[in-house]
């Protein structure tokens, strides 16, 4: 290695090339900031990826120091330097975008290379010597990008999930659950088709919004068990050539002890390399968690509508001015919010579901893109409920005054009438007193259906919000 100036030669397979002297990569991550100036997107998601890929050099590190691959000393000097991977120490040592090599093999010796050369440094050597730990012999010793990416793909996804997202997830449906407890006993109108219907309870509302976001959690938490698999042991096509053959096995068990979950090697390592269903899964899920924010966060929006001039039956809090030139205006900007990170979960979805079903023979080289959109779907819905929950769920009310007046004057309320008088003549009602602008009890009196009394009795929205009982 020469020093020239601010830049020292590094080497590799196809020659030297210039690396800045104050940074920790070398030739192989050099190349790639020059052959892919593609966009400004990094594997900085919560730093998972940087950290997944510290987590998985330490863990081959100590699973070839034990089975005997690698020497003691060398074993010490990368879990050393991974350790600093792992607490975001390096962070600004690995610089490389998503849109790169299919396999994300740059980012694989982004990571040899770093922690190969502060590995070095930390034995007092050289930086970009090799000496006494090469990025390849070495830090990805039993490896090849083709089952570590993957490996930190699973290792990223889990933590991101598991710990950022379904907690965030959590909270808001617990916020919500509250609120539909609170507010159980407030009685208002049924909408269908955008149109008036029977009435239901508020808590009845917030109660379907809770069941949405826990069979969304549901069906996240169901897609781990393959997200936990890892393709590490399969090196370059799956047959797991050049690695010993406990080592992916072991790996796992490391990698579960740092993390504290439950990975495992993939019992088929060409799956594992070839096809990323269980990304795909995981996204999937994701979007499915996306379509009941939509939900929520629409239905929040179209009950707030107003003040004065729509439905105006919900209150939500009033976080900032809605318009440059109306004075006074407050808008639904956490509805907004939240619906245009999920379209953009439902982008990223589609963009994943493509890229997983672009496996060739035993390789899939759609692997960078299939990472970055399910992390982002994830860091995008873990803060987009975050910030709903506190801005916007939390300070939810019921307007009474407006969920009284148009519950008194729903035509639907003469579907309680139905079991009485039949379903022709209850129409006929609700039809006559729309068109001539008359109450339903009115209306039902004039056309002798029913008795202002039976009305009373019959007609009550309460009862209206849950079967006949046995003894009807």
């Amino acid at each position: 290695m020469e020093n020239n100036g601010a830049f020292r030669i590094d080497k590799d397979s196809l020659g030297e090339v210039k690396v800045p002297a104050d940074k920790l990569w070398g030739a192989q991550t050099q190349r790639s900031i020059e052959n892919f100036p593609i966009g400004r997107d990094r594997f900085v998601w919560g730093r998972r990826v940087i950290r997944a890929l510290g987590l998985l050099k330490k863990a081959a590190a100590q699973a070839n120091g034990e089975l005997g691959q690698l020497a003691p000393e060398k074993v010490d000097l990368i879990v050393k330097a991974a350790d600093e991977v792992i607490e975001g120490k390096l962070d600004d040592q690995f610089p490389l975008v998503v849109w790169q090599t299919g396999s994300g093999t740059q980012s694989n010796m982004n990571a040899n290379e770093v922690i190969g050369n502060r590995a070095i440094q930390i034995a007092g050597g050289e930086i970009g010597s090799k000496s006494p730990v090469h990025p390849n012999d070495d830090v990805n010793r039993g490896q090849s990008s083709n089952d570590t990416f993957p490996t930190a793909m699973h290792i990223a996804a889990v933590e991101e999930i598991a710990d950022n997202l379904l907690p965030a997830v959590a909270r808001l449906r617990d916020t919500l659950l509250s609120k539909g407890e609170q507010y159980a006993g407030v009685i208002m109108v049924g909408r269908t088709h955008l149109q008036d219907a029977t009435p239901v309870t508020l808590g009845q509302v917030f109660s379907g919004w809770v069941t949405q976001l826990d069979q969304a959690m549901e069906r996240i938490q169901n897609t781990f068990p393959r997200i936990l698999e890892l393709a590490i042991g399969g090196t370059a096509v799956g047959t797991g050539l050049n690695a010993h053959a406990r080592f992916g096995d072991v790996v796992a068990e490391k990698l579960s002890a740092e993390t504290g979950k439950d990975f495992v090697a993939a019992e088929n390592k060409f799956a594992a390399l070839s096809a990323h269903d269980g990304m795909v899964d995981m996204s999937s899920s994701l979007r499915t968690l996306a379509v009941a924010l939509y939900k929520l966060a629409n239905d929040v929006r179209y009950y707030a509508m107003g003040p004065r001039a729509g439905i105006a039956e919900l209150k939500i809090p009033e976080n900032e001015p809605g318009s440059s030139i109306m004075p006074g205006k407050i808008n639904p900007t956490q509805s907004e919010a939240m619906t245009m990170v999920c379209t953009q979960v439902f982008g990223n979805d589609a963009a994943v579901g493509f890229a997983g079903s672009q496996g060739a023979f035993q390789l899939n080289v759609y692997k960078p893109v299939m990472l970055h959109n399910v992390l982002e779907s994830a860091s995008l819905l873990a803060d987009a409920c975050r910030a709903f929950n506190d801005h916007c769920a939390a300070g939810i009310e019921p307007n009474m005054k407006m969920i009284d007046e148009h519950l008194a004057n729903s035509l639907m309320l003469v579907t309680a009438l139905n079991p009485h008088i039949g379903y022709e003549k209850s129409a006929e009602i609700a039809l006559k007193a729309y068109r001539e602008d008359k109450s339903l009890k009115e209306t039902a009196a004039e056309l002798g259906y029913v008795e202002p009394a039976d009305f009373d009795k019959w007609v009550v929205p309460e009862d209206m919000t849950r079967p006949l009982s046995e003894d009807t």
